[in-house]
Order: C-alpha cells, then sequence, then structure tokens
C-alpha cells in the first residue's frame, strides 16, 4: 500500500497538465500512486499527460468515454485508490518542490483522519499571494484536534486540494463528490465534524492557479444555483449523525455566509437574484437553529431580511450601503485631490527652486547622508558619518530624513526635510552622497559629484536588474529607472565575497567595489562588557537570562507584517529563563500583535528601537529566517538559530543566491515544535551548531574586522589608497563575547 494515492481530474487543461503531472513525479518523497482521470478532454490533454507520465508505474490513467464533470472524476480516482492517505489535485494547480515530504512528516507527528496544509495563489500576472488565513494555522491550540476543540476551523476554505484524508476514513463515512458545482461540499465539511483527529501543517504545499477564465467564481451562471442541492446533502448528513448536532449553527452560519457570497457579489444573473435569494431564505427557515444569534453588523441586517423573506428590503439595504460608500467615496477623492493638487504646487515650486540651486558651485565640504529611504539615523551611513566627523572634520555632514521622523535624529546631528528647500539645496550643491538605498529618480548627479552605495544587508535575496526574473518581488519595477538611479554610483561597499559577486552580476555598472566589510558592523568588533550591560538594563533584561533576537524578515508574498511563529505559544514553552526580543522589520515600525504580547509579559517589542547593532549586542541567540541580520549578527560568534517553515515558498517566489539550509549558520528548525526543541534541549549550542557558525563565519565576514567605516572614509573622504582587509586567518579578532554578564 503506497503512502499517498493522488488523484488527478483532467479535462481539457493541455497548456496547464505538464507542470502538474510533473511537481507530483519530482517530489523526493516517493510512496505515492497517481491516478489521472482523464473525463474526456477534447483538446490535447491525453497526450499531454502520457508524454509527462512516460513509463513511471506509479502513474495510473483512466480515460472516461463521456465528460461527467469533475466530482464524478474524483469519485472514479478515488475507488480505485489504494494509498494510506488520498490527496486531491487540480490538474491546473500544482505542488511546491517537497509538499510530500512535509505532509508526511507531519502526518507521522499526528496521524490524523483529515490533515489541512496551507495554499498560495499563483496568479497570471506572475504574482503569489499566500493564503489571507494563513495565521490561522500558528494560532495556539493543541496539535491533534476535533472541531470542536478549534471551532474556527471551519473558517478555512473547504475544498478538497487543501486537504489529505485518510482513506478509510471516507469510506467508512461513505462520502462521495457530488455532480455539478460545489463538488467539495459533501465530502469537506462532513468529513471535518466527523473527523475524531484533524492537524494542520503551518506550510505552502499547493499553488492555486488563478486563471483569468473557467474558475466558477469568477463565471455568472444559472448553475450557481446547483449549490443549495450540496448544502441540502451536507444538512442530510447531519440529520443522518445526530452525535454532529452540536455543529449545526456553525454550519448554518457557514452556510448562509456562502450563500450570500454568491449572492453579493453577483455570480448569479441579474434576473435569477430574486430567486436565488427566495430560496437562501427557505433554507434559512429550515435550518436555523435555536437561539441562533446572528451576527452583528451589516451582515446581521441582511440575516434579517432573510428571515423575513424580504428581497425588497436587502435590495434597499445594498442600495443604502451603495449609496453610503459612494459619498463616502466621493469626499475622500475631493479630500485627495485637493491634497494631492497642493503638493504638485509645492513640489512643482521646489523643484524650480532646485534646477537653480543646480547653477549653484558644488560645495566640496557637503555631504549628504540617508538611510532606509529617509527613516532615520541608522545603518552603515551613520557608521560611515560618526568616522568621517572624526577622521575628516572640515566635510559638514546632513542627513536627510522625513518629516514623521524628524524628531528622532540626535540633536548634534544637521538635518533637513524631504521636500524642503533646504532639501533640495543640499541634493544639488553637495560633494558626497552617502545612502543605503538610492536617492530619487530626480536626483542629478553633477560632474564632480560621488555617490557612495553602502547597501544595507548581504543578498541572500535575488536583488537589482535579476529581479527581472522574479515579477512576484519585482512589483512593477522600472529597470530602466532603476539602472539610471544606480549608474550614479562611484563606489559601492561589499561586506563578503559573495556580495562582490552578486553586486557585479545584478548591478552591472561603473564603480570600485569596496571590499572593506560592512561599517555599521565595526561596533561588533569594540564592544565594550560595560556597553552590553547597559544596553540590556535599558532593554529590561536582566544578567541571568537568555535574551533571544527574533527578527522575521519581508515577505513579498504576504499582505503587511505577519508573525511566522506563535510568540507566546514559543515564550511560554521556554520559561522564564529565556527572554524574547521581537523586532519587525523596518517596512513595519510598530505590530500591534507584539505590542499586545509585550503589555502581557510575554515579550519585549523591539521594533521601535534605534539601533539594531544594539540589540544584536544585547541578544545571547539570535532566531532568523532569511534576513541579512544573519550575516552581522554572525560577527559575534554568538548561536544563530534558522527558523525556515516557508523557505521553499520564498525561494521560489523572491529567489535566492545560496542554499541557506545547505549552509546554514547554526541550528535548523523547518517547523515551530521543532524551533522550541531546539531551545529545550539547547542544541542551538552544540557543537555541530559551532561547526556550522564558526564555517558560516569564515564564508560571510571575510571582509570584517571592525575598520570598515574608517576605510571607506579614508578611501572617498581623504582620497587615500587603502588597503583591504587581511587574510581571514591572519586577522587579529577581538576576542568573543557572550552578552549575559555571567559569561
Amino acid at each position: 500500500m503506497p503512502r499517498f494515492s493522488l488523484i488527478v481530474p483532467v479535462f481539457n487543461v493541455a497548456p496547464y497538465v505538464r507542470q502538474c503531472i510533473s511537481s507530483i513525479l519530482e517530489q523526493p518523497f516517493v510512496d505515492f500512486e497517481i491516478i489521472v482521470v482523464n473525463d474526456a478532454s477534447t483538446d490535447h490533454s491525453s497526450y499531454v499527460v502520457a508524454e509527462a507520465a512516460g513509463d513511471d508505474p506509479r502513474v495510473t490513467i483512466i480515460d472516461l468515454e463521456k465528460n461527467a464533470g469533475l466530482g464524478n472524476a474524483r469519485n472514479v480516482g478515488l475507488n480505485v485508490a489504494r494509498g494510506e492517505y488520498v490527496l486531491f489535485v487540480d490538474s491546473d494547480d500544482w505542488l511546491e518542490a517537497d509538499a510530500l515530504q512535509a505532509i508526511h512528516d507531519r502526518i507521522v507527528e499526528t496521524n490524523p483522519d483529515v490533515l489541512f496544509f496551507d495554499y498560495a495563489r499563483a496568479y497570471w500576472t506572475g504574482k503569489v499571494q499566500r493564503n489571507v488565513l494563513n495565521h490561522m494555522f500558528r494560532q495556539p491550540g493543541p496539535d491533534v484536534f476535533t472541531l470542536r476543540e478549534r471551532p474556527e476551523v471551519i473558517r478555512l476554505l473547504m475544498v478538497a486540494w487543501n486537504k489529505a484524508f485518510r482513506r478509510d476514513f471516507l469510506g467508512d463515512l461513505g462520502l462521495h463528490f457530488a455532480p455539478g458545482y460545489y463538488e467539495d461540499l459533501p465530502v469537506t465539511y462532513p468529513a471535518l465534524m466527523a473527523a475524531q483527529r484533524i492537524s494542520l501543517l503551518d506550510r505552502v504545499c499547493y499553488f492555486y492557479r488563478q486563471r483569468r477564465k473557467g474558475a466558477i467564481t469568477k463565471t455568472v451562471s444559472e448553475r450557481h444555483f446547483e449549490v443549495f442541492a450540496k448544502y441540502e446533502e451536507v444538512f442530510a448528513f447531519l440529520d443522518a449523525h445526530p452525535e454532529l448536532d452540536e455543529f449545526r449553527s456553525a454550519m448554518f452560519q457557514r452556510t448562509i455566509w456562502h450563500y450570500l457570497i454568491i449572492l453579493n457579489r453577483a455570480r448569479v444573473p441579474p434576473e435569477l437574484r430574486s430567486e436565488f435569494f427566495n430560496r437562501v431564505a427557505e433554507h434559512y427557515a429550515r435550518w436555523e437553529p435555536p437561539g441562533f444569534q446572528p451576527p452583528a453588523g451589516l451582515e446581521g441586517r441582511e440575516y434579517e431580511m432573510l428571515r423575513r423573506r424580504s428581497y425588497a428590503g436587502f435590495q434597499a439595504l445594498k442600495q443604502t450601503l451603495q449609496l453610503q460608500q459612494a459619498v463616502r467615496a466621493k469626499r475622500r477623492k475631493a479630500a485627495r485631490r485637493l491634497q494631492t493638487r497642493g503638493r504638485r504646487l509645492m513640489t512643482k515650486s521646489r523643484r524650480a527652486a532646485y534646477r537653480m540651486f543646480l547653477r549653484q558651485p558644488i560645495d566640496e565640504r557637503l555631504a549628504v547622508f540617508a538611510s532606509y529611504w529617509y527613516r532615520g539615523y541608522s545603518c552603515n551611513p551613520k557608521a560611515i558619518y560618526e568616522q568621517m566627523r572624526q577622521l575628516a572634520p572640515h566635510i559638514r555632514g546632513v542627513w536627510v530624513v522625513s518629516d514623521t521622523r524628524h524628531g528622532d535624529m540626535p540633536e548634534d546631528v544637521p538635518v533637513v526635510v524631504e521636500g524642503s528647500l533646504g532639501y533640495y539645496r543640499v541634493l544639488a550643491q553637495a560633494k558626497y552622497f552617502v545612502n543605503n538605498v538610492n536617492f530619487p529618480d530626480f536626483v542629478v548627479k553633477r560632474p564632480g559629484q560621488v555617490h557612495v552605495q553602502t547597501q544595507h544587508g548581504t543578498p541572500l535575496k535575488t536583488m537589482g536588474m535579476r529581479l527581472h526574473d522574479f515579477p512576484v518581488a519585482a512589483k512593477g519595477m522600472n529597470f530602466t529607472k532603476l539602472a539610471k538611479r544606480s549608474s550614479r554610483w562611484d563606489f559601492l561597499v561589499s561586506s563578503n565575497e559573495l556580495s562582490t559577486r552578486i553586486w557585479r552580476r545584478d548591478f552591472p555598472f561603473n564603480y570600485e567595489m569596496l571590499e572593506y566589510g560592512y561599517p555599521r558592523n565595526d561596533v561588533f568588533y569594540a564592544y565594550s562588557h560595560e556597553d552590553v550591560e547597559a544596553i540590556r538594563a535599558e532593554l529590561g533584561v536582566s544578567a541571568e537570562r537568555t535574551a533571544i533576537l527574533y527578527t522575521p524578515t519581508f515577505r513579498d508574498y504576504q499582505v503587511g507584517f505577519q508573525l511566522h511563529l506563535d510568540l507566546a505559544r514559543f515564550c511560554r514553552s521556554l520559561g522564564d529563563e529565556f527572554v524574547v526580543l521581537a523586532r519587525a522589520h523596518y517596512f513595519y515600525r510598530r505590530h500591534p500583535e507584539l505590542r499586545r504580547l509585550q503589555e502581557s509579559g510575554a515579550l519585549i517589542d523591539v521594533s521601535a528601537h534605534p539601533s539594531v547593532e544594539s540589540l544584536c549586542l544585547a541578544a545571547d541567540v539570535l532566531i532568523s529566517d532569511y534576513s541579512s541580520i544573519t550575516f552581522d549578527y554572525a560577527n559575534l560568534g554568538r548561536p544563530i538559530v534558522i527558523y525556515a517553515h516557508d523557505w521553499d515558498l520564498y525561494r521560489v517566489i523572491r529567489g535566492v543566491t545560496f542554499d541557506l539550509l545547505e549552509q546554514p549558520p547554526g541550528a535548523v528548525a523547518r517547523t515551530e515544535d521543532e524551533l522550541i526543541q531546539v531551545f529545550l534541549t539547547r542544541s542551538y549550542a552544540n557543537e555541530e551548531a559551532k561547526r556550522r557558525l564558526d564555517e558560516f563565519r569564515a564564508r560571510f565576514c571575510d571582509f570584517e574586522d571592525g575598520h570598515a567605516a574608517e576605510r571607506v572614509v579614508r578611501r572617498v573622504f581623504l582620497g587615500e589608497q587603502v588597503a583591504p582587509p587581511g587574510p581571514l586567518e591572519q586577522r587579529e579578532r577581538q576576542p568573543l563575547r557572550t552578552a549575559r554578564a555571567t559569561a
């Protein structure tokens, strides 16, 4: 008996089915069978399937003489399946590269009747977006549960393809897919309610193709009436299983929610909407549980119209809402128009002033500094600025910051605010420009001006012109403008050999590479025990506790900042010996969940702390994923743990420069449970972890010795020829220190 049976119904999907079949056959996990059910395709799908399958004995192809729909094709496959678990894969979708191994491992851990795994939508534009409810996979709760214990799981998408079912479990329940639209519902809801063992896998295993045409959710058709028969089957199942009566209220609300989605999103032809409404009202009257409390807000008012069977009232409610929305939108539009007009006039006048300033002589003693799109005083530019004040005091440095960050700057640092007249003056007349990102497109590089690009991290992810090949990460980037901005650089700072190689490849322009190490990392070679004590005291970290710095990076495929770890559970599992310092990505200065956890005493939210270098000095251990802080922290020689629960998705969407899991700086965890065990067993600091860290430091800290900022200042501002750092084995490295005072 194979571990898995993967059932793949096929109907007229010749352009997509090869990718689907190949994504299964190329899985490293091999204990499976594929049952392809060709539902009488009229295109070349059968030929593509046969070619993709080749002579692989794991593939069985069943050709149906008459097209009978997706539900029937799945049933045909289910009837001949031999696997312990059954997965359903739609033939225009595909599996993530290591999905079956991950699913198998989770099944071994939890022995479920039904396993939910996560998915991502793959759009025809190249955009990939993870399921918007992905946070539910990380919510606190038991690893194995019933719907009674975690009722919120009913909100996850009730389709067949995001689950692995124990085949005997489905057989014992006598569940089969229905014909027509919404064929999944009579299987997925009953299975969820009846399952005694449900588990979740917090990992994207499935890519759900979003086609411009063809999906039923995008089709206006009277066939959406078929949804009623499907829910009738679900409630008939409940009638036949009185032991599941406790789920009637949740099932009723979910049913009405789905009906209203279909109605409100205009999937039903206009002339049939009143009839559809009446059918919904009939089901509402038939299935409303005693004592049911409708939800609040607009949805609750819609329920009231259903209870009254008043389509006119439902329409009036919708029209009133639409009118209110239109009025609010009109007011917002007018306000935005006035604001935009004012900004344009202001910008136009100041750009004219900028053109006038360009006619003035260059100030040979003026340097402009900026960091992270004018977010403040930080990173490599800060370290270079402070060294410049010591070694080249004849150069006057000015920082550019946004209006919202003006108040965060040190009092002794000269500042101009973005968009002010002073801003345009210094951009026109300064001799030197230092930034860790690019200055805006309008900036004119005059003959004699010098631009220093420091970057802000070792490039694990794909960057620059290479993003042509990764449209999700590029997000509509104008590569012509990127090339123009990057061609202004005279110097580019590199932190290690990998960076030099990648910058040359991804930014192929005419600049001098400064292989000096990262100026922001100099502090890691010059700190004192007293410095660490002071930082920990400021943060409220006592000497006896092990401080863990957690720094999740930005994902191109997620909306807004999301925690990829149940921090409340993590902190609770580790106990009082550890304290977590959690820092959101700089795109999201504050995060409400981190603030809530800090208020509860679970952790310390350090997202707004001005110096990530200080946080590194305070921490005994780093938990990172794909953030460049990993390379910086490695200079300290302290333990690093890589939490890579979505590595496979990240590397596909963003592209990476090397396999971090093959060359990690320490222990690696792919799941939350594994991460907890890394700390409970102290394996983050065992001999294997130390060996990995030593190799990582030798590979990626090869230019670092604590004098990077000095070298940049001498080369750029003083015009000296500066020798790069010597061979790693010949350098005098500062003795490594742990952060805790007890070390």
